[in-house]
C-alpha cells in the first residue's frame, strides 16, 4: 500500500472517501435546490457529479482513491433508495386514477420503452445503452437506469451516457412543457396528467407541474408514481433475459436472480404502504432518507460521465434521447386526450 494512501484506505475502508465526498456533494445539491427551488435536488446532484467528472484536477481522485466509494454509492445506495421509493406508492392512490388512466399510463411505459429501444438499436448504440436509455426515459429517469444497471452490469461509460441524456432532457422539460401548456389547450389537471406521463424524474415532475397548482401537482405525482411501479416488472424481465444469456453463453458463470433482491424489496415497500397504516413520521423519514440516498447515488453516477467522449462520439445517443423525449411526450399527450 502506498504511504500516501488515505487513512480510510489504509484502515481497510476504501469506500469511505468516495461516499463522504458524494454525501457532501448531495448536501451542496440540496443547498442549490433550497436557493433555487425550480432546480430539482436529484437533477442538481447529477449535474454536480458531471461537472466534477470533467475537472482535470479532480479526475485523478475520481478514478483513484474516490472510485470505490463512488461505485458503491452509484450501485448499492441506489438500490436502497429504489426500495424506499416504493413507500411513496399506494395501490389505492393508483386505483383512484380510474382504469382508462391506468391503462394509458401503462401504455406510455410499454410503447415508450419499445420505441426508445428500437431507436437506440437503429442508431446502433453500443452495449446496454439502448436498454438503459429506454428504461430511464420511459420509467423514472436516472434512478431507473441505476436499477437496471444492477441487473445487466454495464460498463461505467455505458450507464453514464444514459444518465447524462435523461438529465438533459428532463431539465429541458421543466422549461419547455409549461410553454406548451396553454397553446395545447390543456386544463391545469390535464397539464398535470401530461407532465406525470411525459417527464422522467419525480423531482423534475414536481418542478414542472407545480406551476399549474396543487391539483395539477397531485395528479402529476400519482401518474408518475404509476409509471414508477412499472420498474419492478421491467427489471424482472431484464433479469430473466440476463439469466438466459448466461446459460446460452457459459453455464458455469453465476447467473443473476430472476427477481433481484432490491426489486423484491421495492414490491414489498409498495405493499406495506398500501395495506399497513404508517405514521407520518415513518413515511416522511423514509422519504427524506430515500431522497438523500438517491442524491448521493446520482452524484456518483454523474462523475462517470465524460462529456468529451459524449460530444465526440455520442451524437447517436443524443439523437436517441431527444427522439425518445419527443415520443414519450407525444404518447403522454394522447393519454391525456383519451382520459378526458
Amino acid at each position: 500500500m502506498s504511504p500516501s494512501a488515505s487513512p480510510a484506505v489504509r484502515t481497510g475502508i476504501p469506500w469511505l472517501p468516495g461516499v463522504a465526498v458524494a454525501a457532501v456533494a448531495a448536501a451542496v445539491a440540496w443547498g442549490v435546490h433550497w436557493l433555487v427551488p425550480a432546480v430539482p435536488l436529484l437533477t442538481a446532484a447529477v449535474v454536480l457529479g458531471i461537472v466534477v467528472g470533467q475537472l482535470p484536477a479532480a479526475r485523478a481522485a475520481v478514478t483513484g482513491v474516490l472510485a470505490p466509494g463512488l461505485s458503491l454509492s452509484a450501485k448499492r445506495l441506489m438500490r436502497i433508495g429504489v426500495v424506499l421509493l416504493g413507500l411513496k406508492l399506494s395501490l389505492g392512490d393508483i386505483a383512484s386514477l380510474g382504469w382508462v388512466t391506468i391503462l394509458t399510463t401503462i401504455g406510455i411505459v410499454v410503447l415508450g420503452f419499445a420505441g426508445t429501444f428500437a431507436i437506440g438499436r437503429l442508431f446502433r448504440l453500443p452495449g446496454h445503452q439502448p436498454l438503459l436509455i429506454a428504461t430511464g426515459f420511459s420509467i423514472c429517469g436516472a434512478s431507473a437506469i441505476g436499477a437496471m444497471s444492477g441487473v445487466v452490469k454495464p460498463k461505467d461509460e455505458e450507464a453514464a451516457t444514459p444518465v447524462a441524456l435523461v438529465t438533459l432532457c428532463g431539465t429541458l422539460a421543466i422549461f419547455v412543457l409549461p410553454l406548451l401548456w396553454h397553446p395545447l389547450g390543456l386544463t391545469p389537471l390535464q397539464f398535470g396528467h401530461w407532465v406525470g406521463g411525459g417527464v422522467h424524474d419525480v423531482g423534475q415532475v414536481v418542478a414542472t407541474a407545480q406551476i399549474a397548482g396543487s391539483g395539477a401537482l397531485a395528479v402529476a405525482l400519482v401518474v408518475k408514481l404509476t409509471r414508477v411501479l412499472m420498474l419492478a416488472p421491467t427489471v424482472a424481465i431484464a433479469a430473466v433475459g440476463e439469466r438466459r444469456r448466461h446459460v446460452a453463453g457459459d453455464p458455469s458463470v453465476k447467473r443473476p436472480p430472476i427477481v433481484p433482491l432490491f426489486v423484491a424489496g421495492f414490491i414489498a415497500a409498495v405493499l406495506i404502504r398500501s395495506f399497513i397504516p404508517l405514521p407520518a413520521v415513518v413515511t416522511d423519514g423514509a422519504d427524506a432518507l430515500q431522497t438523500a440516498l438517491l442524491a448521493v447515488a446520482l452524484f456518483g453516477l454523474g462523475t462517470a460521465v465524460r462529456l468529451r467522449s459524449l460530444v465526440g462520439t455520442g451524437w447517436r445517443a443524443l439523437a436517441t434521447g431527444l427522439l425518445s423525449w419527443a415520443l414519450i411526450a407525444a404518447l403522454a399527450l394522447v393519454a391525456v386526450r383519451l382520459s378526458a
